[in-house]
């Protein structure tokens, strides 16, 4: 089965280092935004986006989440256009007050150029974005502040790292002690009972085969609380990854520079009943044995 996006809509799918853009053409002729990407390719982002906007002004950038991933080009984006900024409500605050441990870029070793919100967004709200009506949902389980947006006329569901075609995003609460696993049992739960026929989601392409999607998601949920220390050491790789992805080229005394002290890889580490330095080299040794990462002498280079 196959279905076609609204004509307001437009969809740049990125990679897993910057989250996928969705844009909206307005009614007044402006245009809006969700999800940035990461700095890094913070340049690329605006470029991407101006080509998309065709003239038109972009007026808000959306943020399903505060991850460095999906509002690393919010300050890029703000400037060259002059887009008011709209966080989930939970985050404002951190946001306005640029409180970098709370918002979890320093805790993961991560970057974010400062940016300040205009405004929030929160469950239960109604937006109007390219012409269509969109509920706002609660999407907590791989961020407690996470949201995901509903348009019922059509049945596309923005669900940001909450579902993709294969899985969804590390239980980040899970790692500090929080309970994460039962609130993305209940965002998987809220997708069958919304039943989209369309799904955006914040990596990777976009997908029409819900059950298919639930079934694998729901097997990887049931794998990963079946033994929590499966979720922290996939968290290490993923945050080792990614960290690889925005440096390309390091080694390991610079990687345990940036992540060694780093929160949530510490909190990581210790879920998985190791030190950070030894957290780091089996989180090396997997990437490498995978394929993900490659070695040349004391070089860890990124694919």
């Amino acid at each position: 089965m196959t279905q076609t996006l609204p004509p307001s809509m437009r969809f740049i799918e990125r990679d897993w280092l910057s989250a996928n853009q969705i844009l909206f053409f307005e009614d007044d002729g402006s245009a809006s935004v969700i999800d940035t990407g990461y700095v890094k390719h913070a340049a690329l982002t605006c470029a991407l986006v101006e080509r998309m906007l065709g003239g038109r002004p972009l007026a808000r950038i959306l943020n399903t989440h505060l991850h460095s991933d999906h509002c690393g080009g919010n300050a890029a984006l703000a400037q060259r256009f002059g887009a008011a900024i709209f966080v989930p409500s939970g985050v404002f605050h951190l946001a306005r007050d640029w409180q970098l441990e709370a918002l979890s870029f320093t805790a993961t070793g991560q970057r974010c150029e400062r940016f300040l919100p205009a405004g929030s967004i929160h469950a239960g709200q109604q937006l109007t974005l390219g012409s269509l009506v969109w509920e706002v949902h609660a999407a907590a389980g791989h961020d407690p502040e996470s949201i995901m947006l509903f348009a019922p006329s059509h049945r596309i569901l923005i669900s940001a790292d909450a579902l993709w075609e294969d899985g969804f995003g590390v239980t980040f609460p899970e790692l500090s002690g929080e309970s994460g696993f039962q609130e993305q049992q209940e965002v998987l739960e809220r997708f069958e009972f919304l039943q989209p026929t369309m799904v955006i989601p914040g990596h990777g392409p976009i997908f029409v085969d819900l059950d298919l999607a639930l079934a694998r998601a729901r097997g990887r949920l049931a794998w990963l609380k079946a033994d929590p220390v499966r979720n922290a050491r996939y968290a290490l790789k993923v945050l080792v990854k990614f960290i690889m992805l925005d440096l390309e080229r390091a080694t390991e005394v610079q990687l345990f520079e940036q992540l060694g002290h780093a929160q949530v890889f510490c909190d990581a580490s210790a879920q998985a009943g190791l030190l950070p330095d030894q957290a780091l080299r089996w989180s090396l040794e997997s990437l490498v044995k995978a394929g993900a990462l490659t070695r040349q002498a004391d070089l860890l280079i990124s694919p």
